[in-house]
């Protein structure tokens, strides 16, 4: 009897090994197989390659890359296998092909895609076209309202739009508000988009002026514990309203992380409830909004967490994969299902997806966005002022690379001239910078505030 539990357990083992073995047999050989990716090259430095594929997922590979250039069509064939999360792709380059492209006046191929402003695609094109290299930069650009210099800075560098602080309400009556903002849009040659955190409760940037607001706009919290998701609904109606009449067209809120614990840093701007119940706010809120000229933004994806104030400084996220998309992805699918038009992303290094960046400067983060809540809208950084990118040089390139259609900047003149720098040294693909500020004007368009249609 003994003898036969030893021949069965060695069996066993044999049968444990040769799977084991043939696992690894299967994985080497996909490992060893020949792929081949078409792309766009959107950056370069001596051995790198960052490139752009129809899908609108960026990779950067090694590559004795010589014969490219900035902006070429390539199609690469490689070993090994493609990881969306990874900084930097481990495969093997086997050979390149520079792809000729025929001159047209028609849309590139790679710009094209079902997304949700597509029905504008044509007119933002010929906008795009008419346009100087540096205003379609400065389309890049969501900068901090200053008051002394706004218009002069705005006809300089041509921004895309501005945002606007409590300091910049306070005192102020229902005109005087309104004249800033006429001010700067009238002295812009494409329409700004004009935004504001008023997310309600602990920020409110308008409401704060009892002569804009008489009271000010609650916490989502408080609504949604006083009237549900219905008092949720006429809260995102009454506050579009408002920031509608004042000339105010984009609402950087909801804050959609999902955070039940109180001592949380974000806990008391969140709805303070679970992801289900997150993910239903997160879908009123963008369905509320729709057709009262305000756009609102799902924040601070991927999810905020328990993490700490970026503001104040690094901050590292340890949670799953499989954690983050269980619990905080929810609410942001739901959302863009409801049909947002933009999502804002935070500085948490999120380690599960990408241990050496923070989120906004994250491929990895970006293609999760892209790819796998196929979010096709505008993605903006949070403000890269914030001490949590202190240590990063080139932050506002970086962040464009990473796969950010617009970047938050109050240093706005660093931002502009480090991408005017990296463009004249070949590290970033000028057609990268096209495409950005096409996806830009895109959204103005679809959203009436270019209304030529020239």
């Amino acid at each position: 009897m003994e003898r036969k539990y030893i021949i069965l357990t060695c069996v066993i083992i044999l049968i444990a090994v040769s799977s084991l073995l043939f696992i690894n047999k299967k994985e080497k050989k996909e490992e060893e197989s020949t792929s081949t990716i078409n792309a766009t090259v959107i950056g370069k430095t001596n051995d790198m390659l960052t490139i752009e594929t129809l899908d609108n997922l960026i990779y950067t590979i090694k590559c004795n890359s010589d014969n490219i250039e900035l902006g070429n069509s390539v199609a690469i064939e490689y070993t090994g296998l493609l990881n969306q999360n990874s900084s930097i792709q481990d495969v093997s380059v086997l050979n390149y092909k520079v792809l000729d492209v025929v001159a047209s006046n028609d849309i590139p191929e790679d710009w094209q895609d079902n997304g949700i402003f597509k029905q504008n695609y044509k007119l933002a094109y010929q906008k795009l076209k008419t346009m100087s290299l540096d205003e379609k930069i400065g389309q890049l650009l969501l900068v901090r309202y200053s008051e002394d210099k706004a218009v002069s800075d705005l006809k300089k560098y041509h921004f895309g739009g501005f945002v606007f602080f409590e300091k910049d309400f306070a005192s102020k009556s229902e005109q005087d508000v309104k004249d800033m903002i006429n001010g700067v849009q009238k002295n812009s040659k494409i329409p700004l988009l004009t935004a504001v955190d008023e997310e309600g409760g602990k920020i409110v940037r308008i409401s704060s002026n009892p002569n804009l607001v008489s009271e000010k706009f609650k916490s989502s919290s408080e609504l949604y514990n006083t009237g549900g998701l219905d008092l949720i609904k006429q809260d995102t109606i009454n506050k579009s309203k408002v920031l509608s009449n004042l000339g105010l067209n984009v609402n950087l809120a909801p804050v959609v992380d999902v955070s039940t614990n109180s001592s949380d840093y974000i806990y008391d701007r969140t709805l303070k409830q679970n992801t289900e119940v997150t993910a239903s706010f997160a879908k009123t809120v963008i369905e509320s909004s729709k057709n009262t000229g305000v756009s609102y933004t799902l924040k601070h994806f991927p999810g905020y967490g328990n993490n700490s104030d970026t503001h104040q400084g690094s901050s590292v996220d340890n949670k799953s994969l499989d954690d983050i998309k269980k619990d905080d992805l929810p609410p942001f699918r739901s959302g863009i299902d409801a049909g947002a038009e933009a999502v804002l992303v935070s500085h948490n290094t999120v380690k599960a997806i990408d241990s050496a960046n923070p989120a906004s400067l994250s491929k990895g983060v970006h293609n999760l966005l892209r790819n796998d809540l196929g979010f096709t809208g505008i993605v903006i950084t949070d403000d890269i002022s914030m001490k949590a990118l202190d240590s990063i040089s080139n932050t506002t390139v970086n962040a464009l690379l990473a796969g950010n259609d617009l970047i938050i900047t109050t240093d706005y003149e660093k931002s502009f001239n480090e991408i005017k720098q990296a463009i004249s040294n070949k590290t970033l693909s000028e057609s990268l910078i096209d495409k950005l500020a096409f996806r830009v004007l895109s959204w103005k368009y679809y959203k009436n505030l270019i209304t030529d249609t020239k």
